[in-house]
């Protein structure tokens, strides 16, 4: 199983460097041939009223703040009852942790509505 993920892993890698290297190859010839209209072509297109994405730092921010609030959570329950986090079938600090992360997108979710009714 893992030399099956090593050469998918290493042909999806080769796979972007060869994208990236032969769009980069088309956009300087297009730039050359002094086609500065037809450039812009060869970009991803991007929708004009996607809000999700707003705001991405403060998405992935909010994100790893309460991811490590789950696994000071976790910490400090292992203090008072070890067995209950640290067992072979503890399954409590996979469901804290994606409660935590959970919170985490939909305290962003609330945010990005209120700034979306305000406007």
């Amino acid at each position: 199983m893992e030399e099956l993920i090593a050469v998918a892993v290493v042909f999806f890698g080769a796979y972007h460097i060869i994208k990236l290297f032969s769009t980069h190859l088309l956009k300087r010839k297009l730039i050359k041939a002094e086609q500065y209209d037809r450039v812009g072509i060869l970009e991803e297109p991007k929708s004009e009223n996607d809000e999700s994405n707003r705001y991405p730092s403060l998405k992935w921010g909010l994100v790893a703040l309460m991811t490590g609030l789950g696994f000071i959570i976790i910490e400090v329950l292992g203090l008072f009852n070890r067995e209950m986090v640290r067992g072979s079938q503890a399954v409590l600090p996979i469901g804290i942790l994606m409660v935590c992360i959970a919170l985490g997108f939909l305290i962003y979710f609330f945010i990005m509505n209120g700034k979306s009714v305000k406007k």
